[in-house]
């Protein structure tokens, strides 16, 4: 299966339960198969937890949820050793972040130093216990979330943090007629048999290798390096894209273009997904905050004011 086919068979999958979010379900396909993490930033009750489901089975991968609190221990993400009476032994027990699709629900109310043993999880695709290391499953994946109106009892997630998601994004209410069909089709009881795996966690694994061979001409890479390099120079910027963004944009306009049937990638590309790829991580002085300006917006004008040239490949295919 191409990866275009493959994209369309997951997305036609997950909208058997997922209504009226078909961007959305595309960008964060376009994540799974970029080996990239996805930070949600959403209210509750908007269904991320029924979307991680419906997405893993449409995967055919193992799924996890991490429901995250204050007093949460790193321990509990990763696992531990537990001494066992009848063995006099201490047996290993690993966390739920040992899976291959990770729900981290609401990961800003953790305290910084659990928040820390997952994203080096996520960094890392490894955890160690008492100094041992294991390696995580292939594919991991993690999509977080956050409540972006509640501050109590939360712990925001610094920018270094931020870097490690590969976009960021909101899933946002249902329209009327969207919450209605929702109503008929899934308000007495939720049919996730109904979702048929397209794939599995090694033909996600392959998909994902496969993604290597799109070429990215330099007219393209320079225009990605261009666009970092001007939000570090932007007046109204206190901290811009860094090279972690830069190669996670490289590998989501690959991505992209795949699941278009092609195997270059074009300007276009690269304006579809700079916003979700890099406005988290960019940093507003506070000046400019209180003006209202916001990444999304500093972004927007960046690619305005940088002009795309067509590539060779473009002009080629007309």
């Amino acid at each position: 299966m191409d990866i275009r086919t493959l994209a369309q068979s997951i997305q036609q999958q997950t909208e058997k339960i997922i209504v009226g979010k078909s961007d959305k379900i595309r960008l964060i396909t376009m994540a799974a198969l970029a080996d990239g993490h996805v930070l949600l930033d959403d209210l509750p009750g908007v269904g991320k937890t029924t979307l991680v489901k419906t997405f893993s089975r449409a995967l055919g991968c193992q799924c996890g949820r991490i429901q995250f609190v204050p007093d949460m221990l790193p321990s509990d993400i990763i696992g531990m050793r537990i001494y066992n009476q009848k063995t006099g032994d201490f047996e290993l027990r690993h966390g739920p972040v040992m899976t291959n699709l990770l729900l981290a629900d609401e990961i800003n109310r953790a305290i910084p130093r659990t928040q820390s043993a997952l994203l080096e999880a996520m960094e890392e695709r490894q955890i160690s216990i008492d100094g041992e290391q294991f390696a995580l499953p292939k594919p991991f994946l993690v999509l977080a979330t956050q409540n972006p109106v509640e501050s109590e009892s939360t712990f925001h997630l610094p920018a270094a943090q931020m870097d490690r998601f590969l976009i960021r994004l909101s899933m946002g209410y249902p329209s009327p007629a969207e919450e209605r069909q929702m109503l008929h089709s899934l308000g007495d009881e939720i049919p996730f048999d109904k979702v048929q795996p397209v794939t599995d966690a090694a033909g996600l694994v392959q998909a994902q290798q496969q993604i290597r061979a799109v070429r990215v001409s330099d007219a393209v890479a320079d225009y990605i390096i261009a666009i970092a390099d001007a939000t570090r120079n932007h007046s109204q910027l206190a901290m811009g894209a860094s090279p972690r963004a830069t190669r996670g944009l490289y590998r989501a306009v690959k991505v992209w273009a795949a699941m278009e049937g092609r195997d270059f990638a074009t300007p276009d590309d690269v304006q579809a997904l700079a916003r979700p790829v890099l406005a988290h991580r960019l940093v507003v002085e506070s000046s400019a905050r209180f003006s209202g300006v916001t990444a999304e917006t500093v972004l927007d004008g960046i690619l305005q004011r940088l002009p795309a040239a067509p590539t060779a490949e473009a002009m080629a295919h007309g």
